[in-house]
């Protein structure tokens, strides 16, 4: 049920200084745990993106003030080295491909997808001088050498998602079209990446999950609702790194004061909620989940742990990571407060 919104905009000439961020951590309560083989395998994966990527100065300090090695931590904290190593090079290769998605429109994205997909069909036999396909047949072949069939497809199909949704979202903004809250939360659940990541659950514990889980309509309610509110999280705690760069087409709170007709505040509050009613499907799901028998339950509750574990752990990496908050992330932790960047000149 979506939350009643509480706040419109009336008509006023001030600008906001800034805006109150809602206290996510009331509703993810979860336990946060960490992989101890994170500052081994950041050191390799660090290495492996600057010679591959070709990754210099000033970007390098960049990329490392971003502490991806804590998100993978966060979420995959039970994977030995190697398993964690692959979901981390993975995330590094998707900061940089969402900066380069960004700045290009659909035919880039159109044609991103087709190397990198190539690679994944056949990491072994496709041959390629783009960086990108290379990037990807070094992952990825990597990944097929313990991954199961399953397992497998649903990364290659979930990848392919993701650039599906970054044409169309490039499309969206060359013929102008605004999003309602609906749409974009569609194509937010593919453009976040999420679902990839959700593949690295099965693929860190050595699973392969059978259809009869991965299809099931309530673990297909989980995942859509922890979906949510990672990516909404996301939004929230982006915003103002966004705005300032004059690009919140693709935010929650953006779409929400367009549809909505809410101020700043009002629509990050009801950016909170709707937060909070994501948590509250993952466990009205949970607690009508079938038992498939006793193995099967377990690789579940494993895979089910796995969503969790996404979820808190990235609400606490946006905080403790320099991409949104820059320097400032503790702070806003305490104080709730975020005050507005000057935005870019135009």
């Amino acid at each position: 049920m979506a939350p009643i919104a509480t706040s419109t905009i009336t008509s006023s000439d001030f600008e906001p200084a800034g805006f109150f961020v809602p206290n996510l951590f009331n509703d993810c309560r979860y336990p946060l745990h960490m992989n101890p083989h994170s500052h081994y395998v950041s050191r390799a994966s660090e290495q492996w993106l600057f010679t591959e990527a070709h990754v210099a100065e000033p970007e390098i300090a960049k990329l490392k003030a971003f502490r991806a090695s804590d998100l993978i931590a966060y979420c995959y904290p039970d994977a030995d080295a190697s398993h964690l190593r692959i979901p981390l090079d993975f995330l590094y290769w998707a900061f940089k491909l969402d900066d380069y998605l960004d700045g290009h429109g659909v035919d880039d994205a159109r044609a991103m997808r087709e190397c990198c997909i190539s690679a994944l069909r056949d990491p072994i036999n496709f041959q390629t001088g783009n960086p990108a396909g290379k990037i990807c047949k070094s992952i990825f072949s990597r990944f097929i050498e313990t991954a199961g069939p399953g397992c497998t497809e649903r990364f290659i199909h979930t990848f392919d998602l993701f650039f599906i949704a970054a044409a169309k979202e490039a499309d969206n903004r060359a013929k102008g079209h605004n999003h309602d809250l609906e749409s974009y939360t569609t194509l937010r659940r593919d453009l976040s990446g999420c679902k990839s990541f959700f593949v690295f659950i099965e693929y860190a514990a050595r699973m392969d999950l059978p259809d009869e889980v991965v299809s099931h309509p309530m673990i297909m309610a989980m995942e859509d609702a922890a979906n949510d509110f990672i990516s909404w999280s996301n939004d929230i705690c982006s915003y103002n790194k966004e705005q300032s760069d004059r690009d919140t087409y693709s935010n929650l709170i953006a779409v929400v004061m367009h549809e909505q007709g809410l101020d700043l505040q009002g629509a990050a509050d009801y950016s909170g909620e709707l937060c909070k009613s994501a948590i509250q499907r993952f466990e009205d799901s949970r607690a009508t989940l079938p038992s498939w028998g006793e193995e099967v339950d377990r690789q579940a509750a494993i895979y089910i742990q796995g969503l969790q574990d996404l979820m808190v752990g990235s609400l606490h990496w946006y905080f403790d990571s320099a991409r949104y908050f820059g320097k400032d992330g503790q702070t806003v932790k305490r104080d709730w407060f975020v005050k507005l960047l000057p935005q870019r000149p135009l």
